[in-house]
C-alpha cells in the first residue's frame, strides 16, 4: 500500500496540531515512550519531530511532508515546498515574533549600536544574515535556553527570542529594540515527494481539511425557521460566508433559514432574531468550513 511519511511537530505546537487533526478527520494516539504515533489512516505514517529539525527531514526526504514553523524553515535554509500556512488560533492569534532584546538599563538604542558586540539566541544563522543584511558586525553565538537570564545578567550584550506579545520579556526587565522577524505555523512538503501523483494528492487532501478545520474555529452555525412575512427583517440581521440556505417548509408558508456565522456575534444576534420573528432557533457546533 501506497503510504506517506507524515511529521508531527514534539513541544509547544503538540497538542494543538493533535487536536487540529482530530478536527479534520484523523485520530492521532501518541504513546509518551514512542515517537511513532497510530493513526487511523492507513495511507499516513506518522513521526514527532522537534519543530527545530523538520525542515531539515523533510527536505531530505526521510519525511515526505510535515509541520514546522516559517522560522525554522528560514534557520535551516531548508529548499521545501510550502503547502499551507496554518494560523493556530488555539495555540495563539498572534504570530510568533522573533525580537532584538537588551536590558532596560543597556546604552542600546538601535540595532546599530550592536557592533562588535556579542548577541546569544536559538535562531543562530537566521540573525547573521539579519545584521550582514544591515552591514552589522556582531558576534553571534547559540543559545541552550535560558536566552532571557544571559542578558539579564550581562553574560551577553542582546538576544534575539521569540515573544508574542512582549509581557514576559518585560517581567524580567528587559525591552525590545527591534523586530526581526514574524513565523506563523507552516505545512511542508518534500520537492520529490510533491511531484509525485499519489502523494501530493494526499498532501492536498490533508492541507484542504487542515485549512478546513481552522476556519471553523470561532465558528458556528445557525438554523431557524421564519414566516414568509418575517423573512426579510431576518435576512438583513444574519451576516453570513456568503449568504444565508433558504429552504421552504412543507406545505407551509414558512421557511428553515440556515447560515454560518462568527461565534462571538452569536449572543448578539439572537435576541434581535427572535424579534424579527425567527423562531426554533438552533446553533450548531463546526469541524471544517471548506
Amino acid at each position: 500500500m501506497k503510504r506517506i511519511k507524515l511529521g508531527l511537530p514534539k513541544g509547544s505546537l503538540e497538542n494543538a496540531t493533535l487536536e487540529l487533526f482530530a478536527k479534520s478527520g484523523w485520530k492521532i494516539s501518541v504513546n509518551a515512550r514512542s515517537y511513532f504515533p497510530s493513526i487511523d489512516d492507513d495511507e499516513i505514517s506518522c513521526t514527532m519531530i522537534r519543530a527545530q529539525e523538520m525542515s531539515r527531514y523533510v527536505e531530505s526526504g526521510t519525511l515526505d511532508a510535515g509541520i514546522t514553523g516559517k522560522d525554522w524553515i528560514m534557520e535551516n535554509e531548508s529548499d521545501v515546498v510550502t503547502v499551507s500556512d496554518l494560523v493556530y488560533s488555539k495555540v495563539s492569534l498572534r504570530p510568533a515574533r522573533w525580537v532584538l532584546v537588551v536590558h532596560n538599563d543597556s546604552p542600546i538604542q538601535r540595532i546599530e549600536d550592536l557592533k562588535g558586540k556579542k548577541v546569544a539566541t536559538e535562531l543562530v544563522n537566521f540573525t547573521k544574515k539579519y545584521f550582514s543584511s544591515r552591514n552589522i558586525r556582531v558576534h553571534v553565538e547559540f543559545s541552550w535556553g535560558a536566552t532571557e537570564a544571559k542578558v539579564a545578567e550581562g553574560l551577553v550584550d542582546a538576544i534575539v527570542e521569540v515573544t508574542e506579545t512582549g509581557s514576559t520579556i518585560k517581567a524580567h526587565g528587559l525591552r525590545i529594540v527591534e523586530e526581526l522577524m514574524q513565523s506563523n505555523p507552516q505545512f511542508i512538503a518534500n520537492k520529490k515527494a510533491w511531484k509525485d501523483t499519489w502523494k501530493r494528492a494526499k498532501i492536498d487532501q490533508i492541507a484542504l481539511l487542515l485549512q478546513g478545520a481552522l476556519q471553523a474555529e470561532g465558528m458556528v452555525g445557525l438554523k431557524m425557521n421564519v414566516a414568509a412575512t418575517n423573512l426579510e427583517k431576518v435576512v438583513a440581521i444574519l451576516p453570513s460566508l456568503t449568504a444565508p440556505t433558504i429552504s421552504n417548509l412543507y406545505q407551509k408558508d414558512w421557511f428553515a433559514v440556515e447560515t454560518v456565522v462568527a461565534e462571538k456575534v452569536v449572543r448578539e444576534i439572537i435576541p434581535k432574531l427572535r424579534e424579527a420573528g425567527a423562531e426554533g432557533i438552533i446553533e450548531y457546533s463546526l469541524n471544517k468550513v471548506i
